[in-house]
């Protein structure tokens, strides 16, 4: 069962490291999420989301390898993700780029459940 846990949160990890590249600026963040930041306080905000999800992405991956880290960072992702896709539901003036990323984020967030469930059973 270890390796299923450290496989799910390996992937989850990767996947939610992938925004850190919206630390390059308000291009990067346009590639990413399909919307242009022309706003200097969103710009700097989108940064700092990228931080946060780089350090949540670090924290699953290593997870995948020191036991200890599963359940917190299993736990902390899978409330990142599911906040993330209860957010965007409500909102009907969503875009695709949101629609994408909640989808990704409701089915990692699935993957994580389960890795949580699979570490509590052990």
């Amino acid at each position: 069962m270890s390796i299923a846990v450290s496989v799910l949160l390996l992937v989850a990890g990767v996947v939610n490291g992938l925004p850190v590249a919206g630390l390059a600026g308000a291009a990067a963040l346009r590639r990413l999420y399909g919307v242009e930041v022309a706003d200097p306080d969103l710009l700097v905000l989108m940064r700092h989301r990228a931080v946060l999800l780089g350090l949540l992405g670090a924290a699953l991956i290593v997870a995948a390898v020191v036991p200890q880290w599963r359940l917190p960072a299993a736990v902390a992702g899978l409330v990142s993700m599911l906040a993330f896709v209860g957010l965007a539901a409500v909102e009907p003036a969503r875009g695709r780029a949101t629609v994408t990323t909640m989808r990704i984020d409701a089915v990692l967030g699935a993957a994580l459940a389960v890795a949580v469930g699979l570490e509590l059973a052990a």
